[in-house]
């Protein structure tokens, strides 16, 4: 009996510290990919009401307030997904982390050369190298965790929106 409750006792604590180093993982990577995207964003805003406000869009073009909120919540989602998979531990885990920050680069590189450089067709060949790569990160994440997969499909949503939408723009401008 004493042997059993000292088990039980030692493996809540194991709980504790596992959840304890998962929840650190979560608020590192959601943080670390809000501030990151946070800043490439960050760059471009000047271009925003004065580049972008001239160029052809789309009636369905969203308004602009929308952005920030969107990209709150998927920057989020993907430090969710990333801590998730991180924390998993399986053999794949290096493999599909390293596609996970290709992909965050590509899309932290794209604001820039968009919004910045106004290099509207190079972001767009850029973007769609990183919706396959999103594509990929979410089929890999799948094979080591299956919510943090399901968390990036807004991300792979909302891409392919943008995607339509600056090869929309590009058509236009």
């Amino acid at each position: 009996m004493k042997l059993s409750i000292a088990v039980i006792s030692a493996d809540k604590t194991v709980r504790k510290k596992t959840m304890k180093k998962l929840w650190t993982k979560i608020v590192i990577m959601a943080l670390g990919c809000l501030l990151l995207g946070t800043s490439s964003g960050l760059v471009t805003v000047s271009e925003i009401g004065s580049w972008y406000a001239g160029i052809n869009k789309p009636t369905w073009n969203p308004p602009s307030w929308l952005f920030g909120p969107v990209w709150t919540l998927l920057y989020i989602l993907m430090g969710v997904a990333a801590a998730l998979v991180w924390h998993a531990k399986d053999t794949h885990t290096p493999k599909a982390l390293q596609t996970f920050v290709i992909q965050f680069i590509l899309n932290l590189v794209w604001s820039p050369l968009f919004f910045y450089f106004h290099l509207i067709g190079l972001a767009l060949a850029e973007m769609l190298v990183m919706w396959v790569l999103i594509i990929i990160t979410i089929k890999q994440f799948y094979a080591i965790h299956k919510v943090a997969a399901y968390l990036l499909i807004p991300y792979l949503a909302w891409v392919s929106y943008a995607t339509f939408l600056t090869a929309t723009i590009y058509y236009l401008n």
